[in-house]
C-alpha cells in the first residue's frame, strides 16, 4: 500500500515532469525521483527526444546510492530499445529495491511490460499512486497512444455575447494580454496549432509562442508549434513553413497521429473550429470571454455553420475549470460521454 511518503515524493515527480512538458515531445513528459535509504533525494525528467529518460536522469544524478533506494516514476518504465536503452534494464541494474509508478504506459512497446520486467527481476513494484492526477498531466499522450490521434484542444477568444470578430473582420485584440500569455503557453505546449486559409488570409497571423517563457533553467531553444493551414496560405503569409492539408479534418489528424503529434490546438476561425465541433473531435474547449459585447446579430460567432436544430440537439459538456485572467473569464469545457 502506498505511504502518504509516496505520495508526497509523487508529487514532486510530477513537478519534475511539468517542468519538461515543452521539450519531449513525441516523448512524454514523465518525471522520476530516487529516495536512498539514508533518505537522499535525486530528481530526475525527461529530456529532449534522443537524450535520457526521467528514470535515467534520477539514477545518474544518484550513482551508487540508487543501490536499495526507492524510485518513483510517473509512468511505467519503457522495457524497449528506441533512441535511448530500456530504463527497466537501467533499474535493475542500479539494483534499486523498489519501484513505485503511478500510470500504466498504454504503448504496445510497454503496456505492463516494464512492471513485469521489474518484478521478475525481484523489485517490489506498486503501481497506480496518483494515477489520476498524472493520467491528466499526460492525458495527451495517453490519448494518442490509445486511439493514434493527437488530443485536440479548440482555443477561442470571445466577447461575452459570443462574438469572436467584427463585422469588418477585425478581431485583435478581443481579450487581454493575460489571456493572450496563457493562451501562447497552450501554443508551447502542443506539437501542432490549426487554422484555416481564412483566417490566415484575413489576420497573416505568425502562430508563434512569443508572449510566454518556460521556467529560466529549462532549455527550449524552439516553442513553436507546427503550423497547419487548411487549404492554401499566400506565399507571402507569415505563417510559413507550414504544412498545408486539403483533406478533411479527419484525415489531417490521421496524418498528425502518424507523424507523432500528441496535442494539437485549433485556433480558428469559426469555420474550422465548427468542422472539428461539428465532427466530435475536439477533446477540450478553452473559453476565453473578455467583458465586452458586440451587440446585435452582425459580429462573427464562435462557430460557423448549420447548429443543433432542437433543444435534443444541443451539444452539452462539462465545465471543468473557471479562472480570471487579467480582466478576462477562462472556461474550460470537455465533452460528457453519452
Amino acid at each position: 500500500m502506498a505511504s502518504p511518503v509516496d505520495h508526497q515524493l509523487m508529487g514532486r515527480a510530477m513537478k519534475n515532469a511539468s517542468r519538461v512538458r515543452f521539450i519531449t515531445s513525441p516523448n512524454p513528459w514523465v518525471g522520476a525521483v530516487i529516495a536512498t535509504r539514508d533518505g537522499e533525494i535525486f530528481d530526475g525528467a525527461t529530456r529532449p527526444p534522443g537524450g535520457p529518460h526521467a528514470e535515467r536522469v534520477a539514477l545518474d544524478a544518484a550513482g551508487d546510492k540508487a543501490c536499495g533506494a526507492t524510485l518513483y516514476s510517473t509512468l511505467e518504465p519503457c522495457d524497449h530499445t528506441g533512441r535511448t536503452g530500456p530504463c527497466t534494464e537501467a533499474i535493475i541494474a542500479a539494483d534499486v529495491a523498489r519501484v513505485v509508478v503511478g500510470c500504466p504506459d498504454p504503448d504496445t512497446n510497454v503496456s505492463g511490460r516494464g512492471v513485469q520486467k521489474l518484478r521478475s527481476a525481484g523489485i517490489e513494484v506498486e503501481v497506480g499512486v496518483d494515477a489520476i492526477d498524472i493520467g491528466e498531466q499526460l492525458l495527451p499522450y495517453l490519448h494518442h497512444r490509445r486511439h493514434g490521434r493527437p488530443y485536440v484542444i479548440v482555443k477561442l477568444a470571445s466577447s461575452m455575447d459570443g462574438r469572436i470578430a467584427a463585422p469588418d473582420g477585425t478581431s485583435q485584440w478581443i481579450t487581454g494580454p493575460e489571456a493572450r500569455q496563457q493562451a501562447h503557453q497552450m501554443r508551447a505546449e502542443s506539437d501542432a496549432i490549426i487554422v484555416g486559409a481564412g483566417t490566415v488570409r484575413s489576420d497573416d497571423p505568425m502562430l508563434t509562442v512569443r508572449d510566454w517563457a518556460p521556467p529560466a533553467d529549462v532549455e527550449a531553444p524552439d516553442l513553436d508549434p507546427r503550423r497547419v493551414v487548411l487549404g492554401k496560405a499566400p506565399p507571402s503569409a507569415k505563417v510559413h513553413p507550414c504544412h498545408e492539408f486539403s483533406g478533411n479534418v479527419v484525415d489531417v489528424l490521421d496524418q498528425l497521429g502518424r507523424d507523432g503529434v500528441l496535442q494539437v490546438m485549433v485556433e480558428g476561425g469559426a469555420q474550422t473550429v465548427g468542422s472539428f465541433h461539428a465532427a466530435g473531435l475536439v477533446d477540450r474547449y478553452e473559453l476565453f470571454m473578455a467583458p465586452a459585447l458586440f451587440g446585435g446579430d452582425d459580429a462573427s460567432p464562435l462557430l460557423a455553420g448549420s447548429g443543433a436544430q432542437t433543444m435534443a440537439d444541443v451539444w452539452r459538456g462539462e465545465i471543468v475549470h473557471v479562472a480570471r485572467v487579467g480582466g478576462d473569464l477562462h472556461v474550460s469545457l470537455v465533452p460528457v460521454d453519452p
